[in-house]
This record gives structure tokens, sequence and C-alpha cells, in this order.
């Protein structure tokens, strides 16, 4: 079950963020865009992220998972679309084959909120997964 990975992975960028911060004593909720296509069962992170947050600032913390559909551009004419599951890349306005993804794929942290309630943006950078 890779979730429990990419849970790992958000704690430990969390905690180091709320480590940088200084004097953060508990983070109460951290908002995390999901691609369709990421291949990351929304429940099974859910769990995951709970377990992961045990012992740590974040334990208690909610986990806002916000789901992005998968779009894909076609190279020859244009057209857009959103891709589904599973992806349809072929485009359905003229048959093209040279489709470009432009989301679905996300797995990022948005914004932490600590204990003082004020939000933290984090850049949008992808979660790296230590396997």
């Amino acid at each position: 079950m890779h979730e429990m990975s990419i849970a790992m992975a958000v704690v430990g960028q969390v905690e180091e963020a709320a480590a940088a911060a200084g004097g953060v004593t508990a983070v109460t909720s951290v908002r995390l865009q999901v691609g369709e296509l990421a291949g990351v069962v929304p429940d099974a992170l859910a769990f995951c992220f709970e377990l992961a947050c045990a012992g740590t600032v974040l334990e208690g913390a909610e986990l806002v998972a916000e789901a992005v559909p998968g779009r894909a551009r076609c190279a020859p004419c244009a057209n857009e679309w959103a891709v589904g599951l599973p992806p349809q890349l072929c485009c359905p306005g003229c048959g093209g084959a040279t489709a470009e993804l432009l989301s679905g794929r996300e797995l990022q942290i948005v914004s932490v909120h600590w204990q003082d309630g004020q939000e933290h943006a984090r850049p949008r950078e992808p979660i790296s997964e230590e396997r």
C-alpha cells in the first residue's frame, strides 16, 4: 500500500515546515490536491495519514484531499476533454493520438493550518515518496 509512504512523506514535509516556522505546537489541518490519475485511493490515504500523524505535531490533524480531475488536450486540434478512468487519451473530437495530459496526476500539499489558526501555503511541489 503506497498510501502509507505518501502519508509519511506528507507528515515529514509538514513537520519540517512546522519546525522551520518555530513555536508550532500543533497542526490542525493539511490540504492536498490529489489527481484522479495519481493512483491514490483517498480512503486508504486518509487512514494512513491518521496513523502516520500519531506522536507528531500533526496528531489529530484533519486531512482535506481535493480531487483534481484528469484533463487532456489534443495537439493537432487543441480540443480539451476529461480523460476519466480508465484514461481516454485519444481525442474524442478528431481521433488524434497525440494528447498532452494537462491535469490529474497532482499529488501536492496546498496548505497547512497551524494551531495559531494561520494558513501557511506551500509552494506547489509534488510530494516525494521514499521507498
